[in-house]
């Protein structure tokens, strides 16, 4: 009964003595942290895990130490013994986000130029996400090896070979090949987070990239859930990967009557007036003339994919109003020629002009390069022989 009771009084000192030297700690953390962003951001985070491992820390060794032969003493200790190994992979996870999140405040993606700091982000957010993987394994692995027979195992298991093969087999399945494709995408800056892409034929932003999957926010809010693997295996478009100005189009059809210069002065107009004009690329070019209508493509740039989606809308919105209100023999229209009354074949006269039988008007006959190409193309012409009376 005495063991126990010295059992009880050490641990309530020893919890008592820790949990005094913790605040301590917490309060000379938080007085430095006015000064230091830092400080104040470990005396936030990281004052609930060094209290809780502290106090075990001190509690197992007050038990070891001065508590003596009592019921179930190995018991109790192997269970203070686990509870500090979760402790302190509590601590140091803590720490290293608390190291992240100082990272990912110093570079703001919020800014106009935001290349690096989407770069950083993309990083450091999967490195958070490879972090705590790896602490709980960790910590799972250590406290598993607390026990003798898993220790035994575990050797056993680690002094073979055929751990390799175990990983490299695990590592061909469809989870761990999403594993490595994430971290594959965070540091070859194929995506970033924010950056501006085009997928299974949806325009979106990525808004999220962990371990295994991708979130794209579509342009109408809707979210679109793909497997890391599908970035480093299928082809997609990037419109930010180099710089987050973007150029776009707006096309419009009108009449071969138009007169194009006119045009191109109402589109310079149109971008030296708004303010989502970046003022680099404002273009009007006649990109086709078939069925009728000629397509006029105003070529446009912005420092951003969605005030380049607002542009290309102002634009091809600003054309078509000043066409119709100034050119409105600009409007497409639709040309046919209309006979009176049409005659019969035989009444038609034939086409016996002057060219009607020259040799530009064959191309394999007529002449000696169409008679030879005419060979070539339909072989010789067989010779009839004469019939004898």
């Amino acid at each position: 009964m005495s063991s126990v009771v010295t059992a009880l009084l050490a641990v309530v000192g020893a919890a008592g003595a820790a949990i005094v030297f913790v605040e301590i700690v917490h309060w000379i953390v938080k007085r430095v942290g006015r000064r230091y962003p830092l400080a104040a951001a470990l005396a936030r985070t990281m004052h609930r895990p060094f209290l809780a491992t502290v106090t075990l820390t001190a509690v197992q060794q007050a038990v070891r130490i001065w508590a003596g032969d009592f019921p179930g003493r190995s018991g109790v200790v192997h269970v203070l013994v686990l509870l500090c190994i979760a402790a302190a992979a509590w601590l140091v996870g803590s720490t290293l986000l608390v190291l992240e999140d100082m990272a990912l405040a110093r570079w703001r993606t919020d800014v106009p130029d935001n290349l690096k700091s989407r770069r950083i982000k993309t990083q450091v957010v999967m490195l958070r996400r490879v972090t705590v993987a790896a602490i709980v394994v960790l910590t799972v692995g250590v406290m598993l090896m607390t026990f003798p027979d898993i220790r035994a195992l575990g050797a056993s298991v680690l002094a073979s070979a055929g751990l390799i093969s175990v990983v490299a087999a695990l590592a061909a399945q469809s989870t761990l090949g999403n594993v490595f494709a994430g971290l594959q995408l965070a540091f070859s800056d194929a995506i970033r987070v924010d950056d501006v892409v085009v997928v299974e034929q949806e325009w979106g932003r990525i808004e999220e990239i962990t371990l295994t999957y991708v979130v794209v926010q579509i342009w109408d809010d809707r979210r679109l859930i793909l497997p890391t693997s599908y970035f480093t295996t299928k082809p997609f478009q990037n419109w930010t990967r180099t710089s987050s100005a973007v150029l776009g189009t707006a096309e419009v059809d009108v009449d071969w009557a138009t007169p194009i210069e006119p045009v191109r002065a109402e589109l310079q107009r149109v971008c030296e007036e708004s303010d989502l004009w970046n003022r680099k690329v404002c273009v009007l070019q006649v990109t086709g003339a078939t069925d009728g209508v000629i397509r006029l493509r105003a070529l446009v740039s912005a420092n951003d994919a969605a005030a380049l989606w607002d542009l290309r809308c102002l634009v091809r919105e600003r054309l078509v109003g000043w066409i119709w209100q100034h050119q409105r023999a600009a409007v497409p229209r639709m040309r046919a020629e209309l006979e009176k009354a049409a005659l019969a074949p035989s009444q038609r006269e034939p086409h016996h002009g002057p060219d009607a039988d020259s040799d530009a008007a064959r191309v394999f006959s007529g002449g000696l390069d169409g008679d030879a190409r005419g060979v070539v193309f339909g072989g010789p012409v067989p010779v009839v022989p004469e019939s004898q009376d």
